[in-house]
């Protein structure tokens, strides 16, 4: 299951590049620090609702558009968490093993 904080990290940072801003352009115009925002992206911070809407601002973007892309991914990874990862092989083949033992 993912972490909402990657989560929202990972999509300002899609959103910035999308845009070809760099780090200090959004730190700049949401008033924080650079040193912050970068590890708001990388998903080592929580960033709290005021500063999302500060981050959104500086985007220019909806926070309701930054959380509807969360939320699709939250979904996603849902939706694959009964999927299995491997097809599941049987410990043995009866057809086999019979054969094998009528020799």
């Amino acid at each position: 299951m993912p972490v909402l904080r990657n989560e929202i990290g990972d999509v300002l940072r899609d959103a910035r590049l999308l845009q070809g801003k760099t780090l200090r352009d959004i730190s700049s115009d949401a008033r924080v620090s650079l040193g912050y925002l970068s590890e708001v992206e990388r998903g080592q911070k929580e960033a709290s609702s005021e500063l999302l809407a500060s981050i959104c601002d500086a985007l220019d973007v909806p926070m309701s558009a930054i959380l509807r892309e969360v939320s699709d991914r939250f979904a996603a990874a849902e939706s694959l968490r009964d999927v299995p990862v491997m097809p599941t092989i049987p410990d043995t083949v009866p057809e086999l093993l019979s054969t094998f033992r009528g020799r």
